[in-house]
């Protein structure tokens, strides 16, 4: 099973889920790129988060200085991301593929994080509640579910809003995996206590 992690928009809490599927999973992670914060990527993070053995975490294929939208950060670094050298990584366990931003923050002048997405990957969306957070909730599914692109769930992360989860879940039909809480810090125990409470979820995508 390969999931694609995505999120409504940018700190909204896709590396924490990211971390709680892996370990649930115990599956390997790849972030495509990573743009900025090389010394404490978002695969360190990963690393630091999770405490089974299996996990590989893989190389990313772009590294960034900037920390900046994919295209400015590389063009800072004086190149272009050309997609046909983003080469997923071969693994007979299951693999968590980590987005940048939403699935519209731009990677060149052509391409979007969106077409990273392969046709046998199901996608995950985190959502964390703020003014206008269900207009992008619901503009994010609904790109999704132009372009064919499978749907696996959604995630909760962040304060509740019952309300606005209603909403969302009702206007798409989309299943929500597990709600993450607005916790005061995250290690590895907190990690698997929501990766044990997710895993059944995630056995049946």
């Amino acid at each position: 099973m390969k999931l694609f992690i995505t999120g409504i928009s940018t700190d909204v809490g896709k590396t924490i889920a990211s971390a709680i599927i892996v370990e649930a999973l115990e599956a390997d992670y790849w972030k495509p790129i990573q743009a900025g914060d090389l010394d404490n990527s978002d695969s360190h993070k990963i690393k630091s988060y999770i405490s089974n053995n299996n996990t590989v975490i893989h190389e990313n294929s772009y590294k960034l200085n900037t920390p900046a939208s994919p295209h400015l950060a590389a063009a800072r670094d004086g190149i272009t991301i050309d997609l046909k050298k983003i080469t997923e990584p071969k693994t007979k366990n299951n693999l968590v593929i980590e987005g940048a931003g939403g699935i519209f923050v731009p990677l060149n002048e052509k391409d979007c994080v969106i077409d990273l997405i392969q046709s046998n990957y199901k996608v995950i969306v985190v959502s964390r509640h703020y003014l206008g957070s269900i207009n992008h909730t619901l503009l994010t599914i609904e790109a999704l579910k132009t372009r064919k692109i499978k749907i696996a769930g959604i995630i909760f992360s962040g304060d509740k809003n019952e309300s606005s989860e209603a909403i969302i879940l009702n206007k798409t039909g989309v299943k929500c995996i597990g709600k993450i809480e607005q916790e005061p810090y995250f290690d590895q125990t907190v990690i698997k206590e929501y990766a044990d409470s997710f895993r059944d979820n995630l056995l049946e995508l």
